[in-house]
């Protein structure tokens, strides 16, 4: 298939405007870049709709374009014009790849637009490459084969004055749709409502087990630290091992003596055997 190149117009020697389609070659240099997309970069309505507002045509568009658009992870957008709503959808993946198969980087990209909100004002067909053609029927700027129709010549956006009709590609998007996306998100919710309750809970035994332990502290006339409670512990323990041993070895001794009991009452030992 043949291919043409789009003259490109320069503002301040370090902007252009390019006309982006997958047979149409593009000369990529440091200068920023304002993107057309052409027709055949998405799908295009338009229609009048019961709504005033574009925020309100917004909660509509995926409903509009459910029973015509192929499988595939899309984007919307829309803007007005007199009383008619022009809606678009668009896969960001595909615009994606076909900007890095032109060599153009995020950094060149200054905006993008489609050719239906530039374009629809131009008069007659005008060549895009060697196959196909571009031009304006019934307010829809579209593409069709040079064979179709006798063009007036090549496209050149020298004259174009850009709207401010812009869209922003999801460069992540496509990986997890929209409904997914939501999916993730509520289970992300349910998980951090989950941990915040469990939080709440650990929180809450721990004060009641301080509480405890003031009280236990207040009971046995404890000391205030626990470094000191434990240095007493340690104490006597020790105390304990000491008298625990005195008192086996003392049994020992005693049972070699024959003593069976020792008892000491009213200031009198008695020791019997």
């Amino acid at each position: 298939m043949g291919k043409g190149i789009i003259f490109i117009m320069k503002f301040n020697q370090n902007k252009k405007i390019i006309f982006l389609d997958p047979h149409t070659d593009i000369v990529v240099g440091d200068e920023k870049l304002d993107i057309i997309l052409s027709p055949s970069l998405y799908w295009v309505k338009k229609i009048k709709l019961p709504v005033k507002y574009v925020r309100d045509a917004k909660k509509l568009l995926v409903s509009l374009f459910e029973d015509i658009l192929p499988d595939g992870d899309y984007s919307y957008s829309v803007y007005k014009e007199d009383e008619a709503f022009y809606i678009f959808a668009y896969e960001d993946k595909v615009i994606l790849d076909l900007l890095i198969t032109k060599g153009i980087t995020p950094n060149h990209i200054s905006s993008i637009h489609f050719a239906q909100s530039e374009l629809d004002k131009m008069d007659g067909a005008m060549k895009i490459n060697e196959r196909q053609s571009i031009y304006v029927k019934d307010s829809i700027v579209t593409l069709v084969p040079c064979c179709w129709i006798e063009e007036k010549g090549t496209l050149n956006l020298k004259n174009i004055k850009l709207s401010n009709h812009t869209i922003s590609l999801q460069q992540f998007g496509h990986i997890v749709d929209g409904t997914s996306l939501k999916k993730i998100a509520a289970v992300i919710v349910i998980f951090i409502v989950l941990i915040l309750s469990e939080l709440f809970i650990v929180k809450s035994d721990i004060k009641k087990v301080q509480t405890q332990i003031k009280e236990l502290t207040i009971e046995h006339k404890l000391k205030p630290t626990m470094l000191q409670n434990k240095a007493i512990l340690k104490k006597y323990k020790s105390i304990h091992e000491t008298q625990t041993k005195f008192r086996e070895e003392m049994s020992k001794a005693l049972k070699q003596k024959n003593i069976k009991t020792i008892t000491y009452k009213n200031k009198i030992l008695k020791v019997d055997s």
